[in-house]
C-alpha cells in the first residue's frame, strides 16, 4: 500500500514475493513448502470456443450443477442460462434494478445446497441501495432480499458475491465514492462481508454480530479461494495501483489512507500490484496454484502463480492482451475449462460485431494431473481461517486404467470437518471417438455425495455410478471431461481404491 496517489505513466508491474521465486510453469513442490496443487493454469488460449454472443454487459457468472452457466447482464437486469452449442436462454429478470454508470445487476452465486434448496443469489443496485436477493429458477418472480441498505452510487458499488468452501456467502462491497466508509467498522461499504445463506452474521465472524470480514477496501470485484480455503480478492485502486490481496479475517487493507504498497503496520500489503492502465481488475478465479484476474482497462487476463502460503511464487503473466477488449469476469467451469466474459458494451469499450461474448478455453491436460501433496502445516491467522484446517485431505489416487476405452482419475480438491470436494477426470484412451461414458466406484468409509455437477449420479449405499450428461459424453481420442462433487464423511475419508470407466 502506498500513501502517494501520483499518476503512474509507465507500465511497471510490482510483485511482492510471498516466498522463493519459482518458475511459473513449475509443476511440483518441494517437501514441506505447503503447496498442495497440481500443475495448473494450463489452458489452451489459442483455441477459444465462443459459447455466447450478443450479450449486454455481462457481469456475474455462476455455474449450476448440470455444468451450465448463469450470467447476469448489468444494464438489462436479465439472467441468461448458457450451454455450449446452444443459444442463451433468458431464465429470470431481476426486479428493482436501477442501472447507470457501474451500477446495475452485478454478481450471481449458486447455493452450495442447490440440489435441495434451488437458490440463486443476485447482488444489484436499486434506486435506493445495493442489495442481495435470492430466488429459484422455477419461480424467478419471487425474489427475497437477504441483505439491504448497502450505500449505492453510480461508481464503486463492488458487486461480486460467491460462496466460500465454508458454505458462507461473501460479498465485495465498494466504498460508494465515500472513502471514509472503508475505515468505518460500522459501515458495510468498503468491505468484504461474510454471511450465512439467509444474510445473518455467522458467530465466528471477526466481530460478533457484524457481517464485516475485512475492511479498508475501495472496490473489490473479484473473490477466489485456493484448495486450502485461503481467500484472495482483486481490487480497483485510484490513480496509481490496482491490487490483489490475500484476505485474512479482520484484516485492514488500508484504503483510503494508503494505495498499493506501504509501510504502515496497521494495514496489510497486497501480494500483487499493477498500474491502473495494466489492470482495472474485476473477476477472479483459481485453478490449482494459479489465480486468474480479468482486466478491464488493461484488456487482458492476468495469470498469477500462488505459492500456497498466501503469497506469489513468480511474476504474473498477461494472457489474451488486446485480443477481446475489456474482460469483466473469469470463472473455472465444473468441466475444468476457463470461461471469460467480455465487457465491451458497458459504455467504455469498443464492441466487436458479436460482443459481448463468453469465451471458453479448454484445459491443456494431455496427461493426468500429478498426485496432490497434502500440506505439512496450516496457516495460523489470529482469527479463524475461511475453512477450519481440522483435517488434512488424503492424497490423490490415480487408479489403474479400466474398461479399455477410457480411464477415470479421482482427485480430492478440498476437505473440511465433515465435508469434502473432489473431481473425477474421464479420458478417452481409445483410438476412436467415445460416445458416452460411465464411471463406477465404491467408497470404503461410508462417504456420501451431497451435490454433483457435470454428470448424472446414481448411488446405492457406498456404490456410486456417474454417467455423462448430454454435452460432455462425446470425447475424441485423448480428450477428457471432468465432473465434480461435494460429499460428507465421518471418521475417515480415504479416496476410493479403484474406479472403473466404461463406454457403451
Amino acid at each position: 500500500m502506498r500513501s502517494s496517489r501520483l499518476l503512474v505513466t509507465g507500465a511497471a508491474l510490482t510483485v511482492v514475493l510471498g516466498g522463493a521465486g519459482l518458475a511459473v510453469a513449475d509443476t511440483t513442490a518441494a517437501p514441506g513448502d505447503g503447496v498442495a496443487v497440481r500443475a495448473a493454469g494450463e489452458f489452451d488460449f489459442s483455441r477459444p470456443e465462443t459459447v455466447a454472443t450478443n450479450l449486454q454487459a455481462p457481469w456475474g457468472m455462476a455455474f449450476l450443477p448440470d455444468g451450465s452457466a448463469l450470467v447476469a447482464e448489468r444494464d438489462t437486469a436479465r439472467v441468461v442460462q448458457i450451454r455450449p452449442g446452444q443459444s442463451p436462454q433468458q431464465v429470470a429478470t431481476i426486479s428493482g434494478v436501477s442501472p447507470g454508470g457501474e451500477a446495475g445487476l452485478l454478481g450471481l452465486a449458486v447455493s452450495p445446497s442447490y440440489a435441495s434448496d434451488r437458490y440463486v443469489y443476485a447482488y444489484f443496485t436499486s434506486a435506493s441501495d445495493n442489495r442481495i436477493v435470492r430466488f429459484r429458477l422455477d419461480a424467478p418472480q419471487t425474489q427475497t432480499p437477504i441483505l439491504t441498505g448497502l450505500a449505492r452510487a453510480n461508481f464503486h458499488d463492488g458487486g461480486r458475491i460467491a460462496f466460500g468452501p465454508d458454505g458462507m456467502l461473501y460479498a465485495g462491497v465498494g466504498d460508494a465514492g465515500q472513502t471514509a466508509n472503508s475505515q468505518n467498522p460500522s459501515s458495510r461499504n468498503g468491505k468484504i462481508l461474510r454471511m450465512r445463506p439467509d444474510g445473518s452474521a455467522p458467530p465466528d465472524n471477526p466481530t460478533a454480530g457484524s457481517l464485516v470480514y475485512s475492511m479498508g477496501h475501495r472496490n473489490v470485484q473479484g473473490l477466489a479461494w485456493d484448495a486450502q480455503g485461503r481467500l484472495y480478492a482483486s481490487e480497483f485502486g485510484q490513480n496509481s495501483w490496482d491490487e490483489v490481496n490475500y484476505i485474512v479475517p479482520g484484516g485492514n487493507y488500508g484504503w483510503p489512507t494508503v494505495e498499493g504498497q506501504g509501510n504502515d503496520p496497521r494495514f496489510r500489503n497486497p501480494i500483487v500490484t499493477w498500474t491502473t492502465a495494466e489492470a482495472s481488475p474485476s473477476g477472479a478465479t483459481i485453478d490449482g496454484n494459479m489465480l486468474f484476474v480479468a482486466a478491464l482497462r488493461g484488456t487482458r487476463l492476468w495469470q498469477v502463480p500462488l505459492n500456497g502460503s498466501g503469497g506469489v511464487s513468480g511474476s504474473p503473466i498477461a494472457r489474451l492482451t488486446g485480443q477481446y477488449g475489456r474482460l469483466r469476469t473469469v470463472e473455472r467451469a465444473p468441466d475444468g475449462s476457463l470461461w471469460v466474459a467480455t465487457s465491451n458494451r458497458d459504455g467504455r469499450g469498443s464492441p466487436a460485431a458479436t460482443d459481448d461474448r463468453i469465451l471458453r478455453f479448454p484445459p491443456l491436460d494431455a496427461t493426468p494431473p500429478p498426485t496432490t501433496r497434502p500440506p505439512t502445516s496450516s496457516p495460523t491467522p489470529s482469527l479463524p481461517p475461511t475453512v477450519p484446517p481440522t483435517t488434512t485431505p488424503p492424497a490423490t489416487t490415480t487408479p489403474p486404467p479400466s474398461g479399455g476405452a477410457c480411464t477415470a482419475t479421482y482427485r480430492q480438491t478440498n476437505q473440511w470437518q465433515g465435508g469434502f470436494q473432489a473431481e473425477v477426470t474421464v479420458r478417452n484412451t481409445s483410438t476412436g471417438t467415445l460416445n458416452g461414458w460411465t464411471v463406477r466406484w465404491t467408497f470404503g468409509n461410508g462417504q456420501t455425495i451431497t451435490q454433483l455437477w457435470s454428470g448424472t449420479l446414481t448411488a446405492s449405499g457406498s456404490s456410486v455410478t456417474v454417467r455423462n450428461v448430454s454435452w460432455n459424453g462425446t470425447l475424441s481420442p485423448n480428450a477428457s471431461a471432468t465432473f465434480g462433487f461435494t460429499g460428507s464423511w465421518n471418521g475417515t475419508n480415504n479416496p476410493p481404491g479403484e474406479l472403473t470407466c466404461t463406454s457403451p
